[in-house]
């Protein structure tokens, strides 16, 4: 069950919070909370109560958008009485309803680019749930920027955009009083989603780095809440991620989610790389789809680029016709070539290597002196950015210096604009622009490509732009590391770096013929029409309900404190063994059968010395020394380290090296696996598993009698896992005459005989149990890995292959609360050594007359088997 002061558990990961004083009583939202299942245990304060006796208005699905801004634009009234409020036009996040069902209702959380009194919040917040569907959190000036200003726009922003603060006045330092302000915003932004939320019927897509941690507050309260996020900035290598303080906090809170969306496959490789490196996960491809699995819950993962809104586009075009914007600037460009940039004014859009690039290409290319212009235009940060006021003079010193020396009289080679322009006007230069150029060192998407070739486009019936006689072109000069780069396959990407080349893209771009211009454009043309915002929403929304097509099929269960919280997702049937039901079935049964695993089961994995202990040894032989016991020991480990370390356990069986070697109880000799006794393939798998080796530094080959295992647990994890899948490839081609199997594992790859598992183990015992008239009654098997799995499933299938009776008590027991083919689980080996010392207190006690009776020389059988 949850803590009732699970918030401030959640504090407890960031150090000590200020307290935030509890504000007035606001009110409340009408909803109501349905959560299938077991209902967790809620917060005591009302004022975050998410319960509710209005029923809710809202028949089926609905989608909550939440962003750090609402799509929404305010001003003061003129009389200075209240607030005018309006649509955002130029919101991406306001289109994203065009790709929704038509009867999905769409509410939008977030924070007001204004700061309202106090006093009028109560009537604010009404009043835009009511007109615009829009739930606003207020965020106090102090807070706002801390967070805003503090860790979103100095630390996080810089940082994912491959920025170290390697000095005080190179990028912020880390800072904890900003930190804290960013996990308060995201909880406030938490209780406005809980607010409107109906757990049961609504999806919740978080929208960018600004509420990276808001997944976790969710889904606290609502463990099986549909939700997915989406990341719009680039996301940083694991090299520049690891230097981050807080970074497993972030990535544990993201994994909280059921679907994480980026733009590119780079920004989700390093977010997987990420994943790989500080939490030691795997991710998988199926049919298509990405997913890490998270305590058994798969998180998937989006690739889509997002697009624009043509019908905004299309509209602005219009309107910018009626305004004659296009017709001035033809008159004031004619007979120029225009180049154009648009750009926010911030360090990372490249706009000074432009101006060097315009500069070399002019020098290199003399013809277009007098004849090309680049118009950059410049848009005003969107944030107090890093080093923004040197930007601007660096900026100012290039053009001067260009317009310098060749300029000269009716032109200047570079006009610069540094003022907030309009949509309509910036539509009015794409459509006069022969090339756009975009030289950022780094940005998550950038959409102005988009609008420039829908702009070149046109629309019918618009006038100036809709001149459809004329043939449609758009020339790209784009830089690859911006989102957009590798769905523009017709651009001429660069390194903004090498200005040289960047020159020579330039000149390329404007004397290209007419014919390859339009066929670029009409390549770019279907692609930017086709996936437009509407698409990727769609999409989106598609692979949101994918990855909780199976919410209400497991069993959830919410563990761990602070940003450690996850919820593990189990099979219904999954359960915690209980000490108490598996005592009495054991008391009841006449004929039982004991498999235990040793490594991770017995003896904990992290010990360095895995010799059993005293009390182990005592604990096996006290088992073993009960006539309706049989107990074997099932490992991976050599027959030689099994025979050494339970020499005292006469009557304990052993299976060594997964069952290829079988020593029965009171047995001195070795069974051998009876096929494949030749061992000719070690010869060829031996000599690839060592140039592997030589290769990856921290790997090692491990040599048993009957199998080849390739450890890569101390080498690099990207660079093991590559080489062990490149290995498994290799293995498989050379070994595909050889009667052996090649498997991965737990950072291993196995080469060992076919046929040879644990599971094979298992049904031996079983069989000879049945062949000796003593067929067990009580099951006990315990295992802690994948190779333990093979036991669990033979188990599920001896009952209908007639091995075990349906009156057979089955444990399957796996360590480690995790998704497995055992029904049920115990926490760590010292459990598991509590539960058989319990079983063997039980077979300590004495027994009963009828319990004698039972345990008769005819009944017993074969007692070199049972005894």
């Amino acid at each position: 069950m949850m803590s009732r002061s699970y918030t401030n558990l959640l504090d407890l990961a960031s150090g000590n919070f200020p307290i935030m004083g509890r504000e007035k009583e606001r009110k409340r939202f009408p909803r109501v909370m349905t959560v299938p299942g077991s209902i967790l245990e809620l917060d005591d304060d009302q004022a975050t109560s998410v319960t509710s006796e209005n029923p809710s208005s809202i028949a089926g699905d609905r989608m909550i958008v939440v962003a750090n801004l609402l799509p929404l634009k305010a001003k003061r009234r003129p009389d200075n009485k209240g607030w005018s409020f309006s649509y955002n036009e130029d919101s991406l996040l306001l289109r994203v309803k065009d790709g929704l069902p038509e009867d999905m209702e769409v509410l939008y959380v977030g924070s007001l680019p204004v700061d309202v009194d106090p006093i009028e919040q109560d009537d604010v917040a009404t009043y835009l749930l009511e007109k615009f569907k829009c739930v606003p959190a207020f965020l106090p000036p102090n807070l706002l920027e801390k967070y805003y200003h503090g860790f979103c726009k100095k630390l996080l922003w810089p940082l994912f955009h491959y920025m170290l603060p390697f000095s005080a006045d190179h990028g912020g330092r880390f800072d904890r009083s900003m930190w804290e302000a960013y996990v308060s915003v995201n909880k406030l932004f938490s209780q406005k989603v809980i607010e409107v939320l109906n757990p049961e019927d609504d999806f919740v897509w978080i929208h960018d780095y600004h509420l990276m941690v808001l997944p976790t507050f969710l889904r606290r309260r609502f463990v099986r809440l549909r939700m997915g996020f989406f990341l719009h900035s680039p996301f940083p290598s694991s090299e520049i991620y690891r230097s981050l303080p807080v970074r497993e906090e972030i990535l544990k809170a993201l994994l909280n989610a059921d679907l994480i969306g980026f733009h590119t496959f780079d920004y989700a490789r390093h977010f997987l790389s990420c994943c790989s490196r500080m939490l030691g996960l795997e991710y998988q491809s199926k049919r298509g789809y990405i997913g890490l699995d998270y305590y058994g819950r798969t998180v998937g993962i989006k690739i889509m680029p997002v697009g624009i809104h043509m019908g905004h586009i299309e509209s602005v075009i219009r309107h910018a016709d009626k305004e004659l914007k296009v017709e001035e600037l033809k008159r004031q460009f004619e007979g120029k070539t225009v180049l154009l940039g648009v750009d926010d004014m911030d360090i990372f859009k490249g706009i000074n290597l432009k101006l060097i690039a315009m500069e070399h290409m002019l020098k290199e290319h003399p013809n277009w002196q007098g004849k090309a212009v680049l118009v950059q235009i410049a848009n005003p940060a969107r944030g107090k950015g890093i080093d923004s006021e040197e930007i601007h003079a660096e900026i100012e010193e290039s053009v001067k210096r260009i317009n310098k020396e060749f300029g000269r009289p009716g032109y200047e080679p570079v006009i610069f604009i540094h003022r907030p322009i309009s949509i309509s006007e910036r539509m009015a230069y794409y459509s006069i622009a022969e090339c756009v150029v975009v030289t950022a060192v780094r940005d998550g998407m950038n959409l102005t490509p988009y609008e420039y070739i829908v702009c070149r486009q046109g629309v019918y019936g618009a006038g100036t732009l809709s001149d459809l006689s004329g043939p449609k072109k758009s020339m790209l000069v784009v830089s690859e590391f911006i989102g957009c780069s590798p769905s523009l396959s017709g651009a001429i990407r660069v390194n903004p770096w090498n200005f040289e080349s960047t020159a020579e893209a330039m000149n390329e771009a404007i004397s290209m013929a007419e014919s390859e211009k339009e066929s670029r454009h009409e390549k770019h043309y279907r692609y930017v029409s086709s996936h437009d915002v509407a698409f990727w929403s769609r999409s989106f929304l598609q692979d949101m309900e994918r990855s909780c097509a199976d919410h209400f099929r497991k069993r959830c269960w919410a563990i761990g404190l602070g940003f450690g919280f996850r919820v593990v997702a189990l099979d219904p049937n999954f359960r915690k063994l209980s000490i108490d039901d598996i005592v009495s079935a054991y008391c009841r049964a006449k004929s039982r059968a004991i498999l235990l695993d040793y490594d991770g089961t017995l003896m904990p994995q992290n010990l360095i010395i895995k010799t059993p202990s005293a009390q182990v040894l005592s604990l096996l032989n006290r088992l073993c020394g009960d006539p309706k016991n049989l107990v074997f020991m099932v490992s991976g480990r050599g027959r030689d380290s099994l025979s050494k370390w339970f020499l005292p356990c006469r009557k304990l069986g052993l299976a060594a090296e997964h069952g290829y070697f079988l020593r029965w109880p009171q047995h001195e000799e070795w069974e051998t696996y009876s096929h494949g006794s030749e061992f000719g393939w070690m010869q060829i798998a031996e000599p690839v598993m060592e140039s592997y080796t030589e290769a990856t530094d921290g790997s090692g080959i491990e040599r048993k009698e009957s199998a080849l295992v390739w450890h890569y647990q101390d080498a690099d994890p990207g660079f093991g896992f590559s080489q062990a899948k490149e290995m498994l490839d290799h293995l498989e081609s050379v070994l595909a005459n050889e009667p052996v199997a090649v498997k991965s594992g737990q950072l291993i790859v196995e080469v060992k005989p076919q046929g040879v598992s644990k599971g094979i183990v298992a049904e031996k015992i079983f069989t000879s149990m049945m062949e000796e008239h003593k067929q067990a009654d009580f099951v006990l098997c315990i295992g802690d890995d994948r190779s333990d799995e093979d036991m669990f499933d033979i188990i599920g299938t001896a009952v209908s292959r007639r091995i075990l009776s349906y009156n057979t008590e089955v444990f399957a027991c796996t360590v480690g609360q995790k998704p497995s083919k055992a029904k049920y689980y115990l926490d760590d080996s010292s459990e598991v050594v509590a539960m058989l010392e319990s079983l063997a207190e039980a077979s300590d006690s004495p027994v009963t007359s009828d319990e004698e009776a039972d345990i008769s020389p005819r009944k017993v059988g074969n007692a070199s088997l049972f005894v």
